[in-house]
This record gives C-alpha cells, structure tokens and sequence, in this order.
C-alpha cells in the first residue's frame, strides 16, 4: 500500500480526491492539484568526528547523514555517519523496511554509523545503495569494509538485511519520482555530490568540496557553480573560517564565506552550512549565520542562509 498522502496526479477540494487530468467544475466545486514536495531532515550535520556536550545541543554533534523523502515517499538516506543510528530507531518505530541509501565517499565520518544502524541486521530489512567507489574497487568493498575486523566485530557478511550495490559515477539515475545527478567532488580520494531534481524543485548536495582547490579527479569551482545554479536549495560544506584555511587549505574542505559565494552566484533561493568544523559550538555557528546574513544584505540578495542542525521531529520541505 502506498504511503504518499495522496494519489500522484489526484484532484482535491479539501473534502475529497478525484483522480483528473485537468483542474475543473465538479459539481460546482474548484478542483486544484495537490503536489508533494520532497522533504529533508538532519540526523548528523558534523564533519570528522562527533562531538557531544551542552555547547553542541542547538545543532547536535552527529556525523554526516540526511533523510530525503520524494514525493512519492521513498526514503533517500545521505551518507552513513552517527547520525545514522538515531534514524534507523526512527524508521523502525514507522515499521519502514526499503531504503536507497547514497554515499558520498570513504571516508570514516561518513560510514561509522552504518554498524549502529539496526535495520541492517533485519532480515525484512532491503536497502539499495549507490556510489562511486574510485580507489576502492567496488562499492560492496567500500561500505563493507567499516563491518570488519579489526574495525567492528560483526562482519558485513553476516548482517542479514538484503544489500544490493549500484555503481554510479557519472550519470543521471532514478529513485522513484526524483532524478538524481553526480557530479565528482574536489576532495582527497575524491568522491560524489549529488543534484535531486522533482516536480520541478532541484536540490543540491556538495558535502567535503574544495572550493579553492582542485582535488584529483575534482572539477572547478565554474563547474560547481553551473551545477548549484538556479537550485532551490544548495547543502554545501562550510567547514572552515577564511583564517582556518591558512592551516588546512588542500584538506578537502571550504569555509563558509567560500560557500556563501558559490550559492549568491548561483542563484539558489537556500543556502544550508553543513560539515560543521567539530570545534564549533552552538554559540560560534550562530554568529557565523549572523556573519552570512550580512553579506547576503549587503549583496542585496534574497538568499535565505541557515545552518544545518539535527532534528528528528521536522522535516524541511524543499
């Protein structure tokens, strides 16, 4: 049975659905079409490592991971950080079984929930995944090799969820009713953002992306630019501060400013800070929005700025 609220294509009044082709006079009654928007939450919105304490409480301390619902109401799950684990609670409680699960790349921060996540271990439990796996040989290979010895006691082999592995580097695919597009990331040992597009409402994800420099394998910062463009939200790393990047430039990550520029540039209507630095408190992060609002003011821009925080009980519509 589907879970979508409504039927794709149905008609509704308030007090009823019809299944129609054309808004019309129903029995003197103004039909309008009801359109579901996908919808993102937060559940790991840190890069590096986790970080707990009541100076993280706002926007929580959990690696990378986002839930994506489509209109249609499949569940798109980004990345595998320690935000994971509270998800997969989550979907159990909801009794939800079938998962697309994107991975952006290798990394540590980005696949040390996967072990903690409990549906895996479901034999109901069915999850397609999908990703570049580069140096990694295979992506079987990449996300399994977290659930080894001597990195986790419990193997990938004897998890009993059904694993099917998609590899998908550099074109367009489909997940239910959203389109989705890769696009390599200047980052070491590289790695995938992503574009989800769907009834008309694009999406952009660029998580661990040098904006500054070009990685092996990675693109330009024009490149980025054109892809981000006109997108009605742009999820992008903002890791650093400008006087962070003296010290850290060619890690793999940008400052937020940087960031800032890429979304004013490319005309997206939202721009969301994600990869929080580990070292940032609640207290840092606000200023730091307050900082991008000025700029966005004094750009003259309507550009809405927020930084990505964990919340399980509210979904963002996109």
């Amino acid at each position: 049975m589907s879970r979508r609220p409504f039927p794709e294509g149905a008609w509704t009044s308030g007090c009823g659905l019809l299944p129609v082709e054309e808004p019309d006079m129903v029995i003197g009654r103004l039909y309008t079409k009801v359109v579901i928007r996908m919808k993102i939450k937060f559940w790991g919105t840190r890069g590096s490592i986790p970080v707990s304490g009541k100076e993280y409480k706002k926007y929580g301390g959990g690696t990378a991971c986002v839930e994506l619902r489509t209109g249609d109401d499949e569940i798109i799950i980004i990345d595998a950080g320690t935000g994971m684990r509270k998800l997969g609670d989550r979907l159990l409680n909801e009794d939800r079984h079938l998962y697309h699960i994107l991975f952006t790349h290798a990394h540590w921060d980005h696949l040390m929930g996967l072990p903690f996540f409990k549906p895996i271990y479901l034999d109901k439990t069915k999850i397609q995944t999908y990703g570049c796996p580069v140096s990694q040989g295979s992506l079987k290979k990449m996300v399994s090799r977290i659930l080894e010895p001597p990195n986790f006691p419990v193997k990938f082999e004897d998890v009993q969820a059904d694993f099917t592995f998609h590899k998908e580097c550099d074109r367009s695919f489909e997940i239910g009713s959203v389109t989705v597009t890769p696009i390599m990331l200047s980052h070491p040992n590289q790695g995938l953002g992503y574009r989800f597009s769907e009834n008309g409402r694009q999406l952009v994800f660029l998580t661990d992306n040098e904006l500054k420099y070009r990685h092996p394998g990675g693109l330009n910062y024009e490149d980025y630019l054109e892809f981000a463009r006109g997108a009605d939200m742009l999820i992008h790393d903002a890791m650093y501060t400008e006087e962070e990047y003296r010290h850290t430039k060619t890690w793999g990550h940008t400052t937020f400013t940087t960031a800032l520029k890429l979304a004013l540039e490319a005309g997206v209507k939202t721009f969301v800070l994600f990869h929080h630095n580990p070292e940032r408190s609640d207290g840092h992060l606000d200023r730091t929005v307050d900082e991008c609002r000025r700029i966005i003011r004094e750009a003259g821009s309507n550009l809405e700025c927020f930084a990505a925080r964990e919340d399980p009980e509210h979904f963002i519509e996109i």
